[in-house]
């Protein structure tokens, strides 16, 4: 494992040559150059990112302050619970990213990491907004700290949370790699139980607004996911030993975890009373969603049978679209540059 040293913030002896750009362990001089990239997918990432602008306040939430009185407990305690687990994972996100981004050496990738910790700030305030239109002071209070007070929720947020802070005491490549993969867990596997929950409230007619604040949300996610996915491959292409068989190893085991967690949680926040979902549903479409996520990185399925998305979920991609504009994620060229553009998941 090779010690990782925090860049200098002003470095006129930098590196101006792209060939010798890193992702880690560069020479940067921390100059934005927009005509000189290294890594070509930053440019399209960056105007998708920027075009994903949106306001939480924009969105209606008057009909989600009627419907959440007439929630049945079920629905209630599901929405509660599930909310709580999203602020805490988007707020730990907001104050991990720039650790990340001490040792990120390609500038054009530290960009969009300023972007994605900005979004996530976003997020975090629309989900203030959604308890503060619909809840009381102590109800909002009381759905904001549940991950002290739920055990189940607590082991779920510690998952991500010591992994995180095992880098903060161990400043290496190996420590910092498991941050990435587990970015890419939290990103791409840890949201969608919460995402389909509001999908399924909004397509039996309850809860539109939370519904569409989540649609902006997982849009946003998509580019994250996006982004951690780039750095992990080009991380691969560059520093082989992080790659090595005990080292895939690892992470195949913390992706199997955070798969095995979220179905877990799922079961656990939605069970069997919700109308639309079971915990079959939610199992089956956690472990396609684990395939996907693994074999995005190059390897082979984690889970025999589950390599295409169930039919009874296609309606979560459809959900999920925030105004149904498609997006070809893998040649990261959209089809409109507009403020309504969205990712379809499909990474």
């Amino acid at each position: 494992m090779t010690e990782l040293r925090e860049k200098k913030l002003f470095n006129p002896n930098g590196d101006v040559e792209i060939r010798k750009r890193r992702m880690i362990g560069g020479n940067t001089t921390n100059l934005n150059d927009f005509n000189n990239l290294k890594y070509q997918w930053v440019s399209s990432w960056y105007r998708q990112a920027m075009n994903n602008f949106w306001i939480p306040e924009e969105i209606n939430l008057n009909q989600d302050l009627k419907d959440y009185q007439k929630l049945s407990k079920s629905e209630k305690r599901g929405y509660d619970k599930i909310l709580s687990f999203l602020v805490f994972l988007d707020s730990l996100q907001t104050a991990n990213l720039p650790n990340v981004g001490e040792y990120i050496t390609a500038n054009e990738v530290n960009l969009c990491l300023h972007i994605q910790t900005y979004q996530e700030c976003i997020h975090s305030q629309a989900y203030s907004y959604m308890l503060d239109t619909i809840c009381s002071p102590n109800e909002r209070d009381e759905i904001l700290y549940q991950w002290k007070s739920d055990e189940h929720l607590l082991r779920r947020n510690t998952f991500i949370g010591d992994c995180y802070n095992d880098f903060l005491e161990h400043r290496d490549t190996f420590h910092l790699m498991k941050v990435m993969i587990a970015n890419y867990i939290l990103e791409g596997i840890y949201f969608y139980s919460g995402f389909m929950f509001f999908y399924n409230l909004s397509r039996n007619g309850k809860m539109p607004g939370s519904a569409q604040e989540i649609r902006y949300i997982n849009r946003d996610e998509n580019t994250h996911l996006w982004l951690f996915r780039s750095i992990i491959l080009e991380l691969k292409k560059e520093e082989p030993d992080l790659f090595t068989p005990d080292k895939v190893e690892i992470y195949k085991e913390m992706m199997q975890e955070g798969v095995r967690q979220e179905i877990e949680w799922g079961c656990y926040a939605i069970g069997n009373d919700i109308p639309g979902l079971t915990e079959k549903m939610v199992r089956d479409y956690i472990l396609y969603l684990g395939n996907l996520r693994w074999t995005s990185l190059g390897y082979d399925a984690l889970y025999p049978g589950y390599e295409k998305e169930p039919e009874d979920m296609e309606w979560v991609s459809q959900y999920s679209n925030a105004n149904m504009v498609k997006t070809d994620f893998f040649e990261a060229r959209s089809t409109a540059y507009a403020k309504s553009t969205a990712l379809v998941d499909d990474l």
